[in-house]
């Protein structure tokens, strides 16, 4: 009964303050952490703990794959540089610095112990970076950059904590640390690459939304799970497991199944989301009295103190990195003006010259397609530039979170001054996420970042609609040509996929007979999906090509998927009738 009253109280209370947040503005996380720790010195007020595997392993893998779902892969593709500078260099530059600094203020716990802890403060946490961010209109490249580097960076620093660790109790070489990171990563992106095609395969043979979402929970596991035993990480399996699902989904999934999984994978991530973030503050008031409680010379006070300087370290070491990082990234836009002239010449000789004597049809396709996409890739980084304003905002968003305080706990019981390790965690956890979190609204506006353009958003999106709506005539077209239906009810399914301003009569008014009537309605509803089937592949063409932001693709793509889910229903209706009548 107890068990149940907490579980009640808390999404109650996660709700409430969620609310109350959007009323003020606020970020949802860090509203939630600040009533956690108020929450925690309350008296009375039971003290929930929760085994860190339980986060490590059971939270996770969930939150990563419900992110990663939504990345789009030509996003992460193209910024690839940029996220591993960030998710991997800058977590081992945050590890060596906070691993030296740590062993400078308490040098009797040995290096192993010190780059534990460094590796532990390193990764960062972009749930709170991303919803300021969208609320205030961050460009989505910027937001592309901090959802990467929230994806991958836990894999990094775990990778690095467990080799810490294992020099607590021996050797550990450095060509061994690489050797196992590069073993680790290889494994996990190839269990992520198999069970993200296994998972779309599978669940494009159900026909029923329950049992797909259903399937859909349990993937983050499926592909957690092998990893690990493998000795890889989990973690980044995870990952590619969701970006692998979100890339093939449109194809291979109906558009039903995928908006049911979407909300209710959205529901699932705020409740995860919002109780590891309440938890993690009612956790203060227990972490300072263990600590007062086995304080070997080193007390609550000093231990405040080394969390502070350890939060300045991180802070300043990404501004530090973040600089170089923004430079590489004008010196490739550089490089891609300085391109844009040859790929154009590449473009003209590829169009003006027959080539196909020299070159099979596919191989010709296939060089179009490359030089398309990278003429896209070009385009991409002249148009959506990250200038000093988001270079700003960027080295102001590294906020740690719950993961960093989770990873704490799993430090060994014989780790020298266990809970003053974990209490530092936790300090600089809060500090950076309230102290740059609160503050971050205010760097946005003060720096003015520019967001994406929105003329150029409107223009690329009435392409994108254009070219979809060619492909969609030309079906219809051969519909007509080889008399699918009657040609009233062809002409219907062109006005409502808007490819003609005219407007006929509707296929219920051809005539008084229901079995007529029913059979007109089946032939309507068959072309339109048959019309959005056509809209979808030129879609997917389009993204294969580049050709379109990101903005673009997921706006018509949604439309599409809301369209197809209403006529998938409406033909179950028309289904269901016939059935009556026979």
């Amino acid at each position: 009964m107890e068990v149940t009253l907490i579980a009640v109280v808390g999404v109650a209370s996660m709700v409430a303050v969620a609310a109350f947040s959007q009323r003020l503005g606020l970020a949802a996380p860090l509203s939630l952490v600040v009533v956690g720790i108020a929450l925690s010195f309350v008296p009375g007020v039971p003290v929930v703990e929760i085994e860190p595997e339980w986060v490590l392993a059971g939270v996770l893998p969930p939150l990563l794959y419900s992110s990663a779902v939504n990345m789009p892969a030509q996003d992460f593709r193209r910024d690839i540089k940029a996220i591993t500078g960030l998710a991997v260099l800058l977590v081992v530059v945050s590890t060596l610095g906070a691993g030296w600094l740590v062993h400078l203020l308490m040098p009797d716990i040995g290096w192993p112990v010190a780059f534990a802890l460094g590796a532990i403060v390193s990764p960062t946490d972009a749930v709170a970076a991303t919803s300021v961010g969208r609320k205030l209109g961050l460009p989505r490249r910027l937001l592309t950059l901090l959802e990467g580097e929230g994806l991958v960076n836990d894999a990094s620093a775990l990778v690095l904590l467990r080799s810490a660790v294992a020099a607590m109790a021996g050797t550990v070489s450095l060509w061994g640390v690489a050797g196992k990171f590069a073993f680790s990563v290889l494994v996990a992106v190839a269990v992520g690459v198999v069970v993200g095609l296994v998972n779309v395969r599978v669940r494009a043979l159900l026909d029923d939304t329950v049992l797909n979402t259903a399937i859909s929970f349990v993937v983050p596991f499926v592909a957690y799970l092998p990893a690990e035993e493998l000795d890889a990480s989990g973690v980044l399996a995870v990952v590619v497991t969701g970006v692998v699902t979100g890339h093939l989904s449109p194809k291979l999934l109906k558009a039903r199944d995928r908006l049911g999984e979407a909300m209710n994978w959205r529901t699932l991530a705020f409740l995860l989301e919002s109780a590891i973030f309440l938890l993690m503050g009612l956790g203060v008031k227990s972490l300072i009295d263990e600590v007062q409680a086995h304080e070997d010379g080193l007390g609550a006070g000093r231990v405040l103190l080394y969390g502070l300087a350890l939060s300045g370290l991180v802070i300043v070491a990404r501004m530090v990195f973040v600089a170089p990082l923004v430079a590489m990234l004008r010196q490739d836009e550089r490089r891609a003006a300085a391109a844009k002239p040859l790929l154009e010449r590449m473009q003209e000789r590829l169009a003006l010259f027959d080539l196909s004597d020299r070159l099979t049809p596919s191989r010709k396709a296939r060089i179009e397609r490359r030089v398309s996409r990278t003429s896209a890739d070009i385009e991409f980084r002249l148009n959506e530039t990250l200038g000093w304003q988001g270079g700003v905002v960027l080295a102001w968003s590294g906020m740690r979170g719950a993961i960093t305080v989770a990873a704490a706990q799993t430090l060994p019981e014989s780790t020298p001054h266990r809970p003053q390790l974990i209490l530092i965690a936790f300090v600089v956890a809060v500090t950076t996420l309230l102290l740059q979190g609160l503050s971050l609204p205010a760097v946005i506006r003060a720096v003015r970042i520019p967001g994406d353009d929105p003329k150029r958003l409107r223009t690329e999106y009435g392409q994108l609609v254009t070219e979809m709506s060619q492909a969609a005539t030309e079906a219809l077209d051969d519909m007509a040509d080889t008399g699918t239906a009657a040609p009233e009810v062809i002409d219907h399914v062109r006005a409502d996929s808007l490819i003609r301003p005219q407007k006929p009569a509707r296929p219920e008014e051809t005539g008084p007979d229901h079995a007529a009537l029913l059979a007109a309605r089946t032939d309507y509803l068959r072309l339109r999906l048959a019309v959005i089937a056509a809209q979808r592949d030129a879609l997917l063409a389009a993204r294969t090509r580049g050709a379109y932001s990101s903005r673009a693709l997921t706006d018509a793509q949604s439309a599409l998927d809301l369209e197809e889910a209403r006529l998938e229903q409406l033909g179950d209706r028309v289904a269901d009738a016939r059935q009556g009548d026979a």
